[in-house]
């Protein structure tokens, strides 16, 4: 239960709803214990009027007399469906606060989870699976919400009903009460044994639903990948290993429910048994009327389903805590990457990296040893070198998706983490090496991160500047053509153009273009190349690529080769050099020859 005190700040904020809650509960179970209540008068009453009956026989009164007793009857009768009528319109009531309660609190807990997802840093998603994250939001959320809801509903009400009950009981007969309450402390000592188990095996399940569900999501966002390699039925095969194992780690937490409810019946019957026998002697004994003995029994089986629940709620209750639990491990992860300056910055765009080491934290790799560079405002940087040299993790450092593990990252003279966070991104137009495109519109993924009510024409010129909108002008809807999941819909280069048009249509200070152009021909480079030459005046550019051709007309180029700066200078000057960069270019010209004779 510790794990529930997380939401304690909820039940704070809706106290006024939880507690109208408890009063309807409490003035629901007031009206259900009225008719136990009335049946021991009405069977009190039958026996006085089966005494009194036979002497009313062949008088004048005979007929008013049973008109009267029948009248008593129909007036008892009505008294029972008006209080089940009370009744329902106050349980109407309970429902409409404590369950209406639990949705608002499901709702609360969804968006903090949510944003805090947000606020985490790459490394935190690098490290969990899509699946495990999705599920925590998902269906943890719904085993908590079942204790915000239901099980608290019925707690309260059992404990309400519970202290009623108990309290008619013993102003009626309190040695009868006390045989009654005989298997409670039974009751007791298997209830806290069996939550044990419930709460052990809940986590079992919540952890093998989480499994399973990363991998369905895995399945589905690479099933390109899968059909073409024909793997579908080993990939089926896997799944209903998955399944199998939540199969039998849930028919584990059903078999302890299975146990559960019986042994409470039978308590329960227990009671029954114990009441007939205990109260029919002390009828006999004239301690207490055959009415009562009706009332007890109602009062029994009153409590025979909210007792019975115990099992029920204790299972929803271990349940939520095991899910709580999971839900705090996330909550409790502090972002890597803070936002130091709550105070908006201006960003300009003059880039320098003095000194820089970068060591992935969860790898140990060290990406970057000892980088050191600057690139002036307006000015372009074009950084080459072979996969896993380090090109994309200067990205990441500049863009602040990572911290420095030493050195100086300095965004116009100032420490980077002294700027505010979304002041720099905002400023920023990346263009990630893995494109991602939302299941949108195309008009709404390039226009994504501006304004929302952009025109239309400043989304046109953005496309035309990426050479996408011809493209796009083909597609039989145009700009409001929808693209699948991660544009699965569009071909590599298409994504990668969308993708910069995107970043461009910011108008940033500082443009990043990590290896976007990789799926696209040498001649459709030259092109984007060249509408983009007029917007990069004035903007910072940081070029990343493996083709010479894509960054021969930077400012500013640097070759790496294990983290490490080899060859920095000008085109012409590293073609002079007859170093890495001139035998990257020769072999570059040597490939292009081939595919032109081909």
């Amino acid at each position: 239960m510790r794990s529930l005190a997380h939401l304690n700040k909820y039940f704070w904020r809706y106290r006024v709803r939880f507690l109208l809650g408890v009063v309807f509960i409490t003035a629901s179970n007031i009206y259900a214990i009225l008719p136990p209540k009335i049946v021991r008068i009405t069977f009190d009453l039958l026996r006085e009027v089966s005494y009194i009956a036979p002497h009313f026989k062949g008088t004048p009164f005979a007929d008013s007399a049973m008109e009267t007793f029948a009248g008593i009857w129909i007036f008892f009768g009505g008294l029972i469906v008006a209080t089940a009528l009370l009744k329902g319109v106050f349980m109407f009531f309970m429902r409409q606060t404590i369950v209406v309660m639990s949705r608002l609190i499901e709702y609360d807990l969804k968006n903090e989870i949510y944003n805090h997802y947000q606020n985490l840093s790459l490394a935190f998603f690098k490290r969990n699976n899509t699946g495990d994250l999705m599920a925590r939001i998902t269906e943890d959320v719904s085993k908590v919400r079942m204790y915000l809801g239901p099980a608290m509903l019925y707690a309260i009400n059992l404990a309400v009903l519970f202290a009623l009950v108990i309290y008619n009981m013993l102003q009626v007969s309190p040695t009868l009460t006390a045989y009654v309450l005989i298997p409670l402390p039974v009751l007791s000592i298997t209830i806290y044994h069996v939550s044990r188990l419930i709460n052990i095996r809940s986590e079992k399940v919540q952890r093998q639903l989480s499994a399973l569900s990363t991998f369905v999501q895995e399945s589905f966002s690479g099933i390109r990948v899968l059909k073409a390699y024909a793997k579908e039925e080993l990939w089926g095969k896997t799944f209903n290993e998955e399944a199998e194992k939540y199969k039998e780690t849930s028919l584990e937490l059903v078999r302890i429910n299975a146990l559960f409810f019986p042994t409470m019946l039978i308590l329960i019957g227990l009671s029954t048994i114990l009441t007939v026998y205990v109260g029919g002697k002390q009828a006999m004994a004239g301690v207490i009327t055959s009415g009562n003995i009706a009332e007890f029994i109602i009062y029994i089986n009153m409590l025979t389903w909210p007792v019975a629940a115990i099992g029920w709620i204790t299972s929803i209750i271990q349940r939520a805590a095991a899910s709580q639990t999971r839900i705090n491990e996330f909550l409790s992860t502090e972002p890597e990457i803070l936002n130091l300056n709550q105070t908006p910055s201006e960003v300009n765009g003059a880039i320098t990296f003095e000194h820089v080491e970068f060591v992935y934290p969860d790898s140990g790799i060290k990406a970057l040893n000892d980088v050191s560079f600057e690139v002036k405002q307006g000015e372009s940087l074009a950084i080459l070198g072979r996969t896993g040299s380090g090109k994309s993790t200067i990205a990441s450092l500049i863009t602040r998706t990572y911290d420095a593990s030493s050195g100086s990252v300095l965004i116009d003279g100032k420490e980077v983490h002294s700027i505010n966070l979304n002041s720099l991104r905002s400023n920023i137009g990346y263009v990630p090496q893995d494109v991602f495109l939302f299941s949108e519109s195309i008009a709404n993924n390039i226009a994504f991160g501006v304004d929302s009510d952009i025109e239309k024409e400043a989304v046109y010129n953005a496309a035309r500047q990426a050479d996408i909108y011809d493209n796009i002008s083909e597609f039989p809807m145009g700009f409001d053509t929808h693209i699948g999941e991660r544009g699965i819909t569009l071909s590599g280069g298409q994504k990668q153009r969308i993708s910069i048009a995107r970043a461009i249509i910011r108008n940033p200070k500082i443009l990043i273009f990590d290896d976007c152009l990789s799926a696209v021909d040498t001649e459709t480079e030259e092109k984007i190349l060249g509408h983009l030459k007029d917007l990069m005046q004035g903007k910072t550019t940081v070029i990343i690529s493996h083709r010479v051709s894509s960054v021969k007309h930077a400012d500013q180029i640097i070759v790496l080769e294990k983290g490490r700066i080899i060859e920095r200078g000008k085109h012409d000057d590293l073609l002079a050099q007859e170093g890495a960069y001139f035998s990257l270019y020769q072999k570059q010209l040597l490939e292009e020859d081939q595919r032109s004779n081909a």
